[in-house]
């Protein structure tokens, strides 16, 4: 069930009381993907699992939960408990740990640490990125196992191959001026479906990652919008 309505609160508004500096690390992929973020210690668990998708790049898609001290907080479907409480109710010590899970099917998991706590600045805006490395994987696409499986591939012969493709066509069509290729049924088909493939593993080979766009999207409050994705 989608949530539809939007809060009206904004981010831009300074936050009162302490603010938690968080490492935000998913587990099971290689090269290490992972993103830090301040973020007030007055959010509740849910505010804190917006703040995770727009921070990782996730869309909001699919159910979550906090494992937190024993006990599981997040999407009524699977929680027993809502995710309401506030981060500072838990009293977290600096290096605590705790887990969150994304997409109960393809099990994303983070470890998410807390690295330290500071008075909210002045003229602050929270929350903000301020480190991070590596791209998201694509939603959908089979957990970290298969993740990792797909990107080798991507980076594989197959792909080599559809590149010698490509590269031919537009050799002999562009430089050497050799039009006879576009009226080729099998050759125009072959540079179509090597095309289609590497736009499939565009995602698995991404290794981008912008603090820049992170905080782009705090300021636009897109936590806020996908905290309300699903509801308990």
């Amino acid at each position: 069930m989608l949530k539809l309505d939007m809060p009206t609160t904004s981010s831009s508004l300074p936050p009162s009381g302490s603010i938690l500096e968080l490492k935000i690390r998913l587990l099971g992929v290689s090269p290490m993907v992972w993103r830090r973020v301040l973020v007030p210690e007055s959010y509740s668990l849910r505010e804190l699992h917006g703040v995770i998708q727009a921070a990782m790049g996730w869309e909001g898609l699919h159910l979550f939960e906090f494992r937190i001290r024993a006990v599981r907080y997040g999407s009524s479907d699977i929680c027993p408990e809502p995710p309401d409480k506030t981060l500072e109710s838990f009293a977290f010590r600096k290096n605590a740990r705790f887990a969150y899970v994304y997409d109960m099917s393809d099990w994303w998991e983070h470890e998410i640490r807390v690295e330290d706590r500071e008075a909210a600045k002045e003229h602050g805006r929270y929350p903000v990125c301020i480190g991070g490395a590596g791209a998201c994987p694509p939603e959908d696409c089979g957990g970290p196992d298969r993740y990792i499986e797909r990107r080798d591939d991507a980076l594989g012969l197959d792909t080599m191959d559809d590149l010698a493709i490509m590269a031919e066509f537009v050799e002999q069509v562009a430089l050497n001026g050799d039009r006879a290729m576009l009226d080729d049924e099998d050759t125009r088909h072959a540079v179509e479906r090597a095309i289609d493939r590497s736009r499939a593993r565009e995602p698995f080979v991404a290794c981008r990652f912008s603090r820049r766009d992170v905080n782009r999207s705090f300021l636009q409050d897109e936590h806020r919008r996908l905290m309300h994705q699903w509801f308990t």
